[in-house]
């Protein structure tokens, strides 16, 4: 079984509490479940992690290397438009990522259509709410399987 680190970035945590209109009413624990039950019926085994620290969360995708994680999927949130320390964190591991969003940052204010951290991840995925999660999952276990 193939072991995948979903890591959530900064306000995540608020999920059906913040900007409904961007982000949608699905809170964070519900999202956490749907992501749980779809990886449950992939196969793969998911470990959620959310941080709103930028310093954690380096620690946990170091951390990964050491565990032995197959794969990511991270939305890093505010941090992927700035965040270099987070994008070499990402480029260090050398575990395939995939960068989602809920929202499409490329639809949002200019700050937004840059990411620092999509260029070290095999792919980015936007726009599709908690559905750019489960595509990332989709999108990492074929690149996984193809090695």
């Amino acid at each position: 079984m193939k072991k995948i680190l979903v890591i959530h970035g900064p306000n995540l945590n608020f999920l059906g509490i913040r900007e409904k209109g961007v982000y949608g009413e699905m809170s964070f624990n519900d999202l956490n479940e749907y992501l749980l039950k779809t990886g449950e019926e992939m196969g793969l085994s998911l470990e959620i992690f959310q941080s709103n620290s930028e310093g954690a969360l380096i620690d946990r995708l170091q951390q990964a290397y050491f565990d032995g994680v197959d794969g990511i999927i991270i939305n890093p949130g505010a941090y992927t438009h700035y965040s270099y320390a987070l994008r070499d964190a990402i480029s260090s591991t050398n575990i395939p990522t995939v960068e989602v969003h809920l929202s499409n940052i490329h639809k949002r204010e200019e700050f937004r259509h840059s990411s620092v951290t999509a260029p070290v991840c095999i792919g980015q995925i936007a726009g599709f709410g908690a559905y750019s999660y489960i595509l990332g999952m989709h999108a990492l276990n074929m690149k996984l399987n193809e090695k």
